[in-house]
């Protein structure tokens, strides 16, 4: 007999492994005690696979927003009403130095039957009791989906009904390793392209959620395989089949999709220790763990930086790399040698994702900072190749900011995929130390090379010239800067008869 009483028809079926719940469900099981609650989607999912957990959902028959409220206040977390029409709430909490999402929502239709069925995917539709955790509430057949590794849609018009789930198929099939079923793969070919309607909002969520997580290269090469890239980034479309001139191997495509592929390398090494040792058994992988291991913390911190809505700026960076070359198609030309070229293909490259970036509803210093990666990208290879004094290094910071870390770490991605398996060593071993320079600079070098206060400011330098306010200020003002941190200049003194001398060097521009 199923649970009439608990509002659903569902026959409940001992679960076939043993669940491992985290403690805070039993701390919940606590206070909720009298509450007609259920668990249900990830948290059923990834306990079944043994999977780490850090998000709670919650389904309730009535309005969710006062469980959310009373689990927050009990465990001194933060509440928020996110949607007072379907009564979702969410507390967060931390629980054993962790922090912890819990949403609460109300059933989606008049009961947990319903409400199940109205999910994406199967692998999200199994719930248990919060008070009867030993046997799952399976309509839909998601424990076999789970244990087949499957990504199956509940009702065959669920694309159709929220076009953004095509991208949580591909996000889900690449976290959890789950292959999409014929039926799900038609659906996303078939009703896909209406992801055009979706909110440029929740767009944005959920493609930088996938662009967040594991195996972004492949994500990518899946939505292309399903027909749907095009309709998120339709300039990634004119990228296939241009060729380019040797020492390139690829295409403008499939370099692309290399460099994804070197970035979500370079990445690992920065974020996860473990990866380490197992990038030190590969050339030019090893070379970047090495050069780079005393910065690990610093590119750790710069790439878990998070902007608003907690986009995580590695996902930008991915971003970044996916459109660093959506300029070359317009700009190839051959010379008369058959030589390929794609000059100022950075400049249309970087407009490109300033647009995407637009599109997709990032904030202007995020766009801004796209823009800025992708104009300057080449930059680290022209100084690798120029030789790299202490005033290109300081002017390579004093133009790019911060955003001259990400371009370190995509020029490092851009040359491995431009030779794949055929790396040099010699101009692979300059890049890297170049970037080591680069990245030493900044990080090392902060306070006197990068960030640091002047010796004159421009009140000062009007006072002792008898200058007015105007460019050559300002001028003065840049120039003495440089002269400051190539520490040609180390006290006020010396700064005023430097810009003295400049001056006097510079006669007929004082005005």
């Amino acid at each position: 007999m199923g649970l009439v009483e608990r509002g659903t028809m569902i026959t409940p079926t001992p679960f076939d492994r043993p669940m491992y719940w985290p403690e805070l469900v039993e701390t919940l099981q606590s206070l909720l005690e009298n509450t007609d609650v259920y668990l249900v989607g990830g948290i059923i999912r990834d306990v079944y696979l043994r999977r780490p957990v850090h998000d709670l959902d919650l389904a309730t028959p009535g309005d969710g927003r006062p469980v959310a409220r009373r689990i927050a206040n009990a465990l001194q977390g933060d509440y928020y009403a996110l949607d007072a029409g379907r009564g979702v709430g969410r507390a967060i909490v931390n629980w054993q130095d962790k922090r912890w999402t819990i949403d609460v929502a109300q059933f989606r239709r008049d009961d947990l039957l319903g409400d199940l069925k109205d999910r994406d995917f199967t692998a999200n539709a199994v719930a248990a009791h919060l008070h009867d955790l030993d046997k799952a509430l399976d309509p839909l057949g998601g424990l076999e989906d789970i244990r087949n590794r499957l990504v199956r849609l509940c009702d065959p018009a669920s694309i159709a009904n929220d076009p953004v789930r095509a991208l949580r198929a591909v996000r889900l099939s690449l976290s959890h390793g789950m292959r999409l079923t014929p039926q799900t793969k038609q659906a996303i070919r078939h009703d896909g392209p209406t992801i055009t309607a979706v909110s440029p909002e929740r767009l944005r969520d959920a493609f930088f959620r996938l662009l967040a997580g594991p195996k972004v290269m492949a994500g990518i090469m899946l939505l292309d395989a399903l027909d749907l890239l095009p309709f998120l980034l339709p300039e990634t479309l004119d990228m296939k089949a241009v060729t380019q001139s040797p020492p390139h191997i690829f295409d403008v495509w499939r370099h692309t999709m290399a460099v994804l592929a070197a970035l979500e390398a370079i990445r690992e090494i920065t974020l996860d220790v473990r990866q380490r040792d197992e990038a030190a058994a590969n050339f030019g992988l090893g070379m970047i763990a090495f050069a780079l291991a005393h910065l690990r913390g610093n590119l750790q911190t710069h790439l878990e930086y998070q902007w608003p809505s907690e986009r995580p700026h590695h996902a930008l960076l991915f971003l970044a790399a996916l459109a660093h070359d959506t300029g070359k198609p317009p700009t190839r030309s051959v010379d008369e040698a058959g030589q390929v070229h794609f000059y100022r293909h950075e400049e249309y490259s970087a407009d490109i994702a300033a647009r995407w970036g637009a599109n997709l509803a990032l904030s202007n210093d995020e766009i801004e900072r796209l823009h800025k990666i992708v104009r300057h990208h080449m930059r680290p290879q022209h100084l690798e190749r120029s030789g790299m004094s202490r005033r290109a290094l300081y002017r390579y910071w004093r133009d790019l900011g911060a955003a001259g870390v990400d371009i370190c770490l995509l020029a490092m991605a851009d040359v491995h995929g431009k030779y794949g398996p055929r790396l040099p060593q010699e101009p692979w071993l300059a890049l890297v130390q170049t970037i080591q320079r680069l990245l030493d600079g900044y990080y090392q070098e902060h306070e006197t090379l990068v960030q640091f206060t002047p010796l004159l400011d421009g009140n000062q330098l009007m006072r002792h010239l008898d200058l007015q306010p105007g460019p050559i200020v300002g001028r003065i003002l840049a120039a003495l800067r440089e002269a400051q941190a190539l520490q040609e200049i180390r006290t006020s003194a010396e700064a005023l008869n430097w810009a003295k001398s400049w001056l006097e060097n510079h006669k007929g521009q004082a005005h």
